[in-house]
């Protein structure tokens, strides 16, 4: 599926970038938003934004989003271990 966005040439003259620049821009955000609310993984996400996962991660950091977004809880549950006591 192709989003498209039209977007005035007044305003990537005033931000300097090119159509290309905002593209990336626009998927990278996208993806990241996506993220944060839990709807993509990360994988999926960095496909949405066109980076490699490592480079997604990164992104991720420099906004200061959470790079892993399971519970402790979660966590045990997946590798098969008990819950700790309360």
């Amino acid at each position: 599926m192709t989003l498209t966005i039209d977007v005035p040439e007044e305003i990537l003259s005033a931000i300097g970038q090119s159509a290309d620049e905002a593209e990336r821009d626009a998927r990278l955000a996208l993806a990241i938003e996506w993220y944060r609310r839990g709807a993509v993984t990360q994988g999926k996400a960095a496909e949405i934004a066109g980076v490699p996962r490592a480079d997604f991660i990164d992104e991720l950091s420099a906004r200061k989003i959470e790079v892993v977004q399971v519970t402790p809880e979660e966590l045990r549950r997946e590798i098969g271990q008990t819950p700790l006591p309360h």
